[in-house]
């Protein structure tokens, strides 16, 4: 009889379960998307019942579709939104509030306070963080001095918190395991990610009750079993990674100096840094990769904010293209860009320039600019934010960059990946399983549990859709990216300060 590993992809809009076979090859796929809630301007919500309703119901549907029984499964992997904080009754199981979502801004005034009373560094130094309402420890302050009565029963021990990583598995468990990972644990704001432990001065800084804190444990290990009537047997619940993280694993991304890239919405850089952290002199994001063996690695991150969000705008803002996936052949209707170029700055710049005053711009139009023209550079604009993080990357970790492996949607467009690699002047791999961030997941938890052998198994697994290589001269790379340097310094700063 057949086995597999059952990935749970627990994401911002959509819950998704997804089965791996021994060959790493995705044998099934059940999809549900769950409700947005937007209390108020810059306030993201979900509703941690309804993302456990859901990943629950896709993974069911996954195995009846498949016609898999629960004693196929050899273990069960989860992958999650990063940063999203769930707060819940111990007793009850019950949350006490909506869940705070990544996007979320309400903490904004919040951080600009840790940052004027001189705790950037220390968070830095600690966490590997910038001061940003994005990460969770803000989030679980605001909870517990805005919920009526949350506070006091957290000091009384009677609260839990979680990334979504442990809201399931708590759930998965009956409430018997309370834990997280290493990579989810980094993304806090209150995780020591030199000592690998929860920070007391941190704790203490934000008036977080340890008493709150899930146990950190390695990305892949068996942390307990599913409750039986969830799925209809037990099935051990054997690996947990944030999704930038897993998507790094699904990527075989295990060597100082490997570099993935998610195109997805906006657009998510690591760079494997090994054993020891880099520390970023150029606005870049110090995180755990990995906990695997008892051994940490660490990486090196940049979020890019708009990058297929920018072909959305094609579509729906401006209306030169219907589908998204037109951009490619009208972006190949011209030669070249017609000297346009296109910085999609709409809601600010991310890594590494972190100007959040920036605004989208397109430079150089002309009586003879076209439709085509806007869509390349669009299109442009997307591998030039790539360029300037990788380029960055290279310069904290002293490592050039040799390769780029690439995944998500827009991954798929050639005329992009053929780009990417021309200005980078390097390889771009695309894989056979694009599913990378869920087959990390899958990796770890067949890892734990013997599926998987070892990682050089899960590397000759990784198979290669196509390479796309440098065809560019330098002198053409060198005129390119002096444009986007130009295009860049008339986004900057474009709107003013609040």
């Amino acid at each position: 009889m057949e086995h597999f590993i059952l990935a749970l992809d627990q994401g911002t809009t959509s819950s998704r379960a997804i089965l791996f076979d021994r060959s790493g090859a995705v044998r099934g796929i059940a999809q549900k998307e769950f409700r947005q809630h937007y209390p108020r301007p810059g306030w993201v919500e979900h509703d941690p019942r309804e993302i456990i309703d859901t990943q629950f119901a896709v993974a069911r549907e996954v195995l009846e579709q498949q016609g898999i029984t629960p004693g196929q499964v050899d273990a069960l992997g989860i992958t999650n939104q990063r940063e999203t904080v769930v707060l819940w009754d111990r007793g009850t199981g019950e949350p006490v509030a909506n869940a705070i979502v990544w996007q979320d801004r309400r903490t904004a005034g919040y951080c600009d306070s840790l940052r004027e009373h001189g705790h950037a560094a220390m968070i830095r130094e600690k966490c590997g963080l910038v001061i940003d309402a994005y990460f969770s420890g803000p989030k679980i302050a605001w909870l517990l001095d805005n919920v009526p009565g949350a506070r006091k029963k957290a000091e009384a021990g009677d609260l839990a918190f979680g990334t979504v990583d442990s809201w399931l598995v708590w759930n998965l468990t009956g409430g018997r395991v309370h834990v997280t990972d290493t990579t989810n644990a980094s993304r806090t704001m209150l995780f020591d990610i030199n000592r690998l432990q929860w920070d007391d001065d941190l704790l203490n800084l934000m008036n977080v009750p340890r008493s709150l804190l899930p146990e950190v444990l390695p990305s892949s290990k068996v942390y307990g079993e599913t409750e039986p009537s969830i799925l209809g047997a037990a099935v051990p619940v054997a690996g947990i990674a944030g999704d930038q993280q897993a998507a790094l694993f699904g990527q075989v991304c295990t060597r100082k100096g490997m570099i993935k890239n998610t195109y997805g919405t906006g657009s998510f850089v690591m760079m494997h840094t090994g054993e020891r952290r880099a520390q970023s002199g150029k606005n870049l994001i110090t995180t755990v990769a990995l906990t695997l063996d008892d051994v940490t690695t660490y990486a090196l991150e940049g979020s890019i904010f708009v990058a297929g969000a920018v072909v959305q705008w094609l579509r729906d803002g401006l209306g030169i293209i219907r589908r998204s996936e037109d951009v490619e052949r009208l972006a190949l209707s011209v030669p070249d860009n017609g000297g346009v170029c296109l910085v999609p700055a709409f809601t600010g710049l991310g890594a590494p320039h972190w100007d959040p005053y920036a605004r989208g711009t397109i430079t150089g139009i002309t009586r003879g600019t076209t439709a085509g023209h806007i869509a390349r550079a669009a299109l442009e604009g997307i591998a030039f934010q790539v360029y300037d993080v990788i380029r960055a990357m290279s310069a904290d970790a002293g490592v050039d960059a040799e390769e780029l492996r690439v995944d998500g949607g827009a991954a798929m467009n050639d005329a992009l990946m053929q780009f990417q690699a021309d200005i980078l002047d390097i390889p771009v791999a695309r894989p056979g399983v694009l599913e990378t961030t869920a087959l990390g997941a899958a990796s770890l938890a067949g890892l734990a549990v013997g599926f998987f052998g070892n990682l050089h198994e899960l590397e000759m697994n990784w198979k290669q859709d196509r390479l796309f290589t440098p065809a560019m001269d330098q002198a053409h790379i060198d005129r390119l990216t002096d444009a986007w340097r130009k295009a860049l310094s008339r986004a900057a700063h474009w709107i003013e300060e609040d």
